[in-house]
């Protein structure tokens, strides 16, 4: 029903509209974001007249976030496919994401429900204030793991979190298991991006559809960066490529520097903490199949490859 709801909402009057917001809804990804408001939803009153907007207007509001990146790192592929500022330019992609964003919002208020309203609003704040933070913070050789915990929730656990609460709210979930699907999408979504921060390294380009430390290439600090600098202190990482330019060769020699440490098997420790943390939060909601299926999503957000 969701992907139904997507593709209608490509079907506008507006060609010039209607070709790049095709091309973005129709490039398929895990769909789990959406997939997590109605799992949420199911727990009490399971009600599809409000969730499916609501699931919908969370992967519009995703989408919006990943055409508005692209822009700001000028990146060249999503998916594996062409990025949209590639194919229609930097100025196309911003405004695409503006019309995503909007329609996204005009849904939820279509829901009329005041609580899910204030939390698509503080969440929107949250991305955004997160994605200033990183573009403003590249090539900062002074973040620590702390200010990348904060980060990560900003720029990926915040919708991960909104996903859930909102889907607790409209199934009129006790306060507690509002409470606990909010504790499981945030944490899920911390364990997702530590993952897909890991995957930027030791991934398969062809799996991952972006090539290899594309963060580093933008000098984005991630974990594996972070940890990685903790280790080798007299090897100022960023620096060194800030001067090079993004030089393949040296970007090449980071990644093998990653891929050859302890790194990698710490960052998925701290990535099954905050698995561990999602499933915890569920202890206490109704044994049931979409209970089953959130842990299944917490155990397979720790094994992907892509």
């Amino acid at each position: 029903m969701v992907e139904e709801k997507l593709k209608s909402f490509a079907n506008v009057d507006l060609p010039w509209v209607r070709e790049p917001l095709s091309y973005v809804l129709e490039s398929s990804g895990k769909r789990v974001r959406p997939g997590l408001t109605l799992l949420a939803g199911r727990f009490y009153r399971y009600n599809l007249e409000t969730l499916v907007p609501m699931a919908t207007a969370i992967e519009l509001f995703h989408n919006a976030t990943l055409v508005h990146d692209d822009a700001v790192d000028k990146a060249l592929l999503r998916r594996g496919k062409t990025a949209v500022n590639s194919l229609w330019g930097e100025g196309i992609a911003v405004l695409l994401g503006d019309y995503l964003f909007s329609i996204s919002a005009d849904l939820v208020c279509s829901i009329g429900n005041f609580t899910v309203m204030s939390l698509f609003a503080k969440t929107l704040t949250e991305i955004s204030s997160g994605q200033l933070r990183e573009t403003s913070g590249a090539y900062s050789w002074r973040q620590d793991s702390e200010g990348y915990y904060e980060l990560i929730y900003s720029k990926t656990a915040s919708l991960f979190a909104a996903a859930t609460g909102t889907g607790a709210v409209l199934s009129e979930a006790p306060e507690e298991a509002m409470a606990a699907l909010t504790s499981y999408g945030k944490n899920l979504g911390m364990a997702f991006q530590v993952v897909d921060d890991v995957l930027d390294f030791i991934g398969d380009e062809g799996e991952m559809g972006k090539p290899m430390g594309s963060d580093l290439l933008q000098g984005t600090l991630t974990l594996p960066i972070i940890l990685l600098m903790e280790q080798h202190p007299e090897d100022n990482i960023l620096r060194e490529l800030q001067e090079k330019g993004g030089d393949p060769l040296e970007v090449a020699r980071v990644i093998e520097m990653v891929r050859n440490s302890p790194v990698v098997e710490e960052c998925y420790r701290i990535a099954g903490g905050f698995s561990s943390q999602a499933c915890r939060a569920l202890e206490g909601l109704p044994d049931n199949a979409s209970r089953q299926s959130l842990l299944d999503l917490a155990d397979y957000v720790i094994e992907r490859r892509k």
